[in-house]
């Protein structure tokens, strides 16, 4: 029990300690996790577990969705593309079809890891040079 409070504090003490951009790669990986913990549910037929992970999910897509910075192109196909994956949660989530999770699940992962490489490559562009705020995209 607590070990599960240090790490709970730990976790909360990480999102208040961290960039927009660690933010924003966190909200990612969360989706990711709460996908494949309902993929699992659902496969086990615990459905209301599955659907509470769904929309957990779901309701990060929708968070990255609303901090979208929209005056730059990227953000509207970004946008595109979250808007679609949550269409597809909550397809999977209704239909049960580990399928259509499993895409949705594929493409965050592809977000995240995108994300990931683009904040190495600003930190290394930026090392040597003061302090500043890197804007990707995401506003968070």
């Amino acid at each position: 029990m607590a070990l599960n409070k240090y790490a709970r504090e730990y976790e909360h003490n990480s999102v208040f300690t961290a960039t927009p951009e660690e933010l924003t790669f966190m909200l990612y990986s969360s989706a990711v996790k709460f996908i494949k913990q309902a993929r699992v549910a659902i496969g086990d037929k615990l459905y209301d577990k599955g659907n509470e992970n769904c929309i957990k999910a779901q309701n990060i897509i929708h968070e990255l969705m609303s901090t979208l910075d929209m005056k730059y192109d990227i953000s509207k196909q970004l946008y595109n593309l979250y808007d679609y994956i949550y269409r597809r949660l909550v397809e999977g989530n209704l239909k049960k079809d580990d399928a259509i999770l499993m895409e949705a699940q594929n493409f965050v992962e592809e977000l995240r890891d995108t994300w990931e490489q683009a904040m190495r490559i600003a930190k290394r562009n930026n090392a040597g040079v003061p302090a500043r705020r890197i804007n990707l995209v995401n506003e968070v």
